[in-house]
Parts: structure tokens; sequence; C-alpha cells
């Protein structure tokens, strides 16, 4: 119809439809009691991550976080093998919280970087030109290694091509390397 503006319907039912929509959309939101709440934030504390986040990638996953991928370029690794101080600590300070993975890039030896401690599995990481079911098995392989379900790990990225991981793999989420690692930012 020329000229109109997209207003509201004046067919019959709209308010029907719009009270309909209203109920529907307030019973999807959860109404968690308080002691639920209180445990979550406890949880996302323990982690290192903030509420918002650590809710969000709870929400859309469907359950716990229970290990962290991290990328040697969210560690800060540069071109050597060496996990800067401020990483290990807080890598020390996720023991027993949660799984700690790492994806390192060529030239980077995993052997070498898993003997400095601090990580349940180290692999190689996929390279820019690897295909993807490739990059997605190998992801996959250190999620395996680690026994850690893939909806329950979260890729800690620095870069776009390693935030394309959790959906290559099927991961729980992304989150940047400064939420997590804010010494390594």
């Amino acid at each position: 119809m020329i000229g109109h503006n997209g207003g509201p319907s004046m067919e019959a039912g709209f308010g029907f439809r719009r009270v309909a929509w209203t109920r529907a959309r307030t019973a999807l939101l959860p109404s968690l009691p308080l002691e639920v709440v209180r445990l979550r934030l406890k949880r996302a504390e323990r982690l290192g991550l903030p509420y918002k986040t650590y809710a969000t990638i709870r929400a859309v996953s469907g359950r716990d976080i229970v290990g962290f991928l991290f990328s040697d370029n969210a560690l800060g690794m540069g071109r050597g093998t060496t996990v800067p101080q401020a990483a290990q600590a807080r890598l020390g300070a996720l023991e027993g919280e949660a799984a700690r993975l790492a994806a390192v890039h060529l030239p980077k030896d995993p052997a070498e970087v898993f003997a400095q401690g601090g990580f349940d599995a180290v692999g190689r990481a996929p390279g820019l030109s690897a295909p993807w079911r490739a990059a997605r098995e190998a992801l996959r392989g250190l999620a395996r290694e680690a026994e850690v379900p893939l909806d329950g790990l979260v890729v800690v990225a620095a870069t776009a091509l390693e935030r394309e991981w959790s959906a290559t793999a099927g991961f729980a989420g992304t989150i940047p390397h400064h939420v997590i690692l804010p010494e390594a930012a």
C-alpha cells in the first residue's frame, strides 16, 4: 500500500496477538531462584569472568563452562614458546575450576609448551590454509584429549581467525583474551 508507514495492524485480533506474544516472551525468560543466581555469580567469579559473559555463554550452550581453549596469541606468547608470567598465574588460578587447553601455531612445539605446566592439553592450532574439516577435527581432537565436552569449552581468542574456532568445532562460545587475561592484553 502506498504511504503505509508500517504502524500497528488494524485488522481484527491485534490486541489478542500482542497479549499472547507478551505472555509467550515472558514465559521464555527464566526466573531463577536467588540462591541459584548467587551460586552462578560465585562460579563466574572463580572463573574470572564477568557475570554477564558467564551467564550468556551458559544460556547459549545450555551447560556450565568446564574448560578454556587458549590460543598462543591470546596467551601473549609472541614468537617464543614461553608462556608469560601473568598468563601462567592466571592459568594457575583456573586449576581445579576448569580445564586449560592451548592451541599453538607453527613453529611452536606443543610438547615444549605442555612441558611448562599449567595446561591439561596442548595441540597444534589450525593453520590459515587448513581446510574446514581438518580445523574442526584438530580442535575437537584437542578437546577429546583433555576429556572436555565440546559444548562446555570456551575459546579465548586474540585474532579474528581464532574467534571462528568455536563455531568450527561446536564449542560453547568465544571470549576475547582481555576478558580473562587482562595482564596479557
